[in-house]
């Protein structure tokens, strides 16, 4: 609590409480907007897709762009734009206008993680593990509390318009809080202006990494590690009703063990990241998933899918991927923005290209979508290693 960017950090968290409602609003409302639009379940599909391109589109400019013009503008612009996109929908008369907003949607996400991310990593460098990850928990938050919301106002005949109203009303209210707070790139200009204490880093190296070794295997890693659980998140339970031999309503419990296992992750992390490097928590939870993946293919049981959901959710969705860009962030601190950009847009190519390549493999062999995540983890290990490998021959260790 003595750290002077603790307020600061608590009103970026809160911001992705406001994600995590975000991320599931449309889905969660496809009965109100379908009668809004005039549409079918598949328009409203569509718009839900928009999120993704919006994401694609500006989260490697976005990263470049927080560096030079500083984190507070663009966690501010992202604020805006996110308002902007629930204004937007509660008035859109069409698919195609909610199209609109829905690429605003993704352009606010980029946003937010372009002055997020590195503003947290450069707020606590001795703990960017675990303040990262923590960004994880505050998601599911808003993830957990929104279905319960939209419960209520059904139930009670309200108008489906109150959930989106909310998260406005948070975003206004924590723009206010956040206004006056120090952010820790604005201090280091002033440092280096002569104006302020000189800013603290974490990092110091026995040789500079090179971008052409590690920094390629963090640019594949970040497709790896969002492929490795979106794959898992998209068809486990089909795997398991199809494979294993699971009742329909056995295998859509599947995906309730993965999320348990993804925030006990995420609660364990947050002790043990202060304590461990998170370098080797990436090294420790990708081989956790590679040999559970595997299991799950050769030992196709509903004992096993329904063990190996939670221990994939501990392992590849509970945060690694964060902490794969805070080990990034370590070895490349000079352009924090601008690696967020670059790891998390694989990761956003990993969501269009993986669903596309597995839905082909099920037409033939839906065992073969373990087979394949398998793989893909197994391709994340061997990057941990060499990423572990490198960041031992170039940064200091106390």
């Amino acid at each position: 609590m003595k750290n002077k960017y603790t307020a600061t950090a608590l009103g970026l968290y809160i911001n992705y409480i406001v994600h995590g409602m975000g991320v599931l609003i449309l889905s969660q409302n496809t009965d109100s907007l379908q009668a809004q639009w005039g549409t079918d379940p598949a328009g409203v599909a569509k718009v839900i897709s928009m999120l993704g391109i919006g994401r694609l589109l500006a989260i490697l400019i976005s990263g470049r762009l927080s560096d030079k013009f500083g984190r507070k503008p663009f966690i501010f612009l992202g604020m805006f734009t996110y308002s902007a996109f629930f204004i937007g929908i509660l008035f859109s008369p069409s698919v195609f206008v909610a199209c609109i907003f829905g690429v605003i949607a993704g352009l606010a996400n980029s946003f937010l993680d372009a002055g997020t991310y590195p503003a947290l990593m450069e707020s606590f460098p001795k703990k960017a593990g675990t303040a990262n990850v923590l960004l994880k928990a505050f998601i599911q938050i808003g993830q957990f509390g929104l279905p319960f919301m939209v419960v209520a106002l059904t139930n009670a005949n309200a108008w489906y318009g109150w959930s989106f109203v909310l998260a406005i009303a948070i975003f206004a209210i924590n723009a206010i809080f956040l206004l006056k707070r120090p952010f820790p790139d604005q201090d280091a200009q002033q440092a280096a202006d002569g104006k302020a204490p000189e800013v603290v880093t974490a990092t110091k190296f026995k040789s500079k990494p090179k971008m052409w070794v590690e920094g390629i295997c963090f640019v594949l890693y970040g497709y790896v590690s969002q492929a490795t659980f979106y794959l898992i998140a998209n068809f486990i339970a089909q795997y398991g009703e199809n494979v294993a031999d699971m009742t329909k309503s056995s295998s859509l419990l599947l995906i309730s063990y993965y999320s348990t296992g993804s925030l006990v992750c995420v609660a364990f992390t947050a002790l043990v990241a202060q304590k461990v490097r998170p370098v080797l928590l990436v090294v420790v939870y990708t081989l956790i998933s590679f040999i559970t993946i595997t299991t799950m293919w050769m030992i196709p049981t509903p004992l096993i899918c329904q063990i190996g959901s939670f221990v994939v959710g501990f392992s590849a969705a509970g945060g690694v991927m964060q902490l794969g860009l805070t080990v990034m962030g370590e070895l490349f601190p000079a352009g924090k923005g601008t690696i967020t950009g670059i790891f998390y847009t694989l990761g956003s190519v990993a969501s269009f290209t993986v669903p596309l390549i597995a839905s082909e493999i099920a037409k033939t062999n839906v065992q073969n979508i373990m087979l394949f995540d398998a793989v893909i983890a197994g391709v994340g290990f061997v990057l941990a290693i060499i990423i572990y490998i490198r960041y031992k021959q170039t940064v200091v260790i106390d």
